[in-house]
């Protein structure tokens, strides 16, 4: 219903300024009852680190950083909700404005730094949705203030582990100083690590044993790539969520408020992060599955994240400018392809134009 309406409602929606926009929608999701979601073509069905997912599009963090409304999210139709980023103390971020609308480039830039309420308050919440359907994941950061930032990633891990589906790990994010640093093979090795520790102890205290993914920025040359991804295999990851908001700015911008500091997501970031994807799948020879975000507007863009090596794919931003019924016309896309092609699971795309892709390069 509120898919149908949202030609109506975006111009009013987008007269506030985003932030305040982006608050308001999360408090009217927040008091929709839960509903089940609309029935997912079979086809769809997709099985990776040992969940199975009734399809393969999910909402990337950033959205629903504090947990507020994941099952109004699973309602739309997606097949899973990561919620975040989280960090163990309630953290105020940076000031506003601190969100912009690129209308003119159906984009985003934000510089948002880690904004949220909390491990606490975001356990509470996932504690009261215990026993609901729905995958939901954890995505976890660390303080800015944080003296030992990998003991941070280890504490979100041990607060979620009851609760989280899965855990992403935020090391990519280029809006908390110096956070992007800790890609580096050492520091990231040590990381990792520790972080693995963390959901193994907890699986041994009785606990299922989590996922773990690691989210990367789409700004790595391909030496640091190299380096994260030896360390993911090296450690036994379970998948990589390629990629981050970027901090390049493609000369095709055109709105004023391409200028701003932050990370850019939306439309303009689906080469340069098909790009960093596909040059991942590559690397990872089918060691885990990559769940692919950055730029997904349509069904040919999730697509296309799939046949540059996604198994999963995520987004967000596209919603500030299509609106709810987005989801559901992605799946759509998605069944028509598996007709076109003949074809009985999106599997038999899956880094079918990886070495194209990679190929290409990240601008053009």
């Amino acid at each position: 219903m509120i898919g149908a309406l949202w030609p109506l409602l975006r111009p009013a929606i987008h007269l506030l300024d985003p932030e305040t926009a982006h608050e308001t929608t999360l408090r009217a999701l927040e008091k929709l009852p839960p509903r089940p979601a609309p029935r997912a073509d079979a086809r769809l069905r997709t099985e990776a680190f040992g969940l199975d997912f009734p399809n393969p599009l999910g909402l990337a963090a950033g959205f629903d950083k504090d947990a507020r409304a994941p099952d109004a999210m699973l309602g739309l139709g997606l097949g899973f909700v990561e919620i975040g980023s989280v960090t163990p103390r309630p953290q105020a971020g940076n000031p506003r404005p601190r969100l912009f609308r690129l209308s003119e480039d159906r984009a985003v830039v934000n510089r948002m730094g880690f904004n949220n309420a909390g491990a606490a308050a975001v356990e509470a919440r996932l504690k009261r949705r215990a026993g609901r359907p729905g995958i939901v994941g954890v995505n976890i950061g660390a303080n800015k203030d944080a003296e030992d930032r990998a003991a941070d990633y280890a504490s979100g891990i041990t607060t979620f582990a009851a609760h989280a589906a899965f855990f992403t790990v935020n090391v990519s994010s280029p809006n908390t100083p110096g956070l992007r640093d800790l890609q580096a093979k050492a520091a990231l090795d040590d990381l990792v690590a520790r972080t693995l520790e963390a959901r193994d102890a907890a699986a041994a205290g009785g606990l299922p044993r989590r996922p773990v993914l690691l989210k990367i920025a789409p700004d790595l040359d391909l030496m640091g790539l190299d380096d994260v991804v030896a360390v993911a295999r090296a450690r036994g990851l379970d998948g990589l969520v390629v990629s981050n908001t970027t901090l390049a700015r493609p000369a095709s911008l055109r709105d004023r408020a391409a200028s701003e500091a932050g990370g850019l997501s939306g439309a303009p970031l689906l080469r340069r992060s098909n790009w960093m994807l596909a040059e991942a799948y590559l690397r990872m020879e089918g060691a885990m599955p990559l769940v692919g975000v950055g730029g997904v507007a349509s069904g040919a863009d999730a697509l296309a994240k799939i046949r540059a090596g996604a198994t999963l794919v995520e987004l967000y931003s596209a919603m500030v400018f299509e609106g709810p019924g987005l989801p559901q016309k992605i799946l759509g896309a998605l069944a028509t392809a598996l007709d076109r092609e003949g074809v009985g699971s999106l599997g038999a795309f899956t880094g079918r134009d990886a070495e194209a892709v990679a190929k290409a390069g990240p601008e053009g």
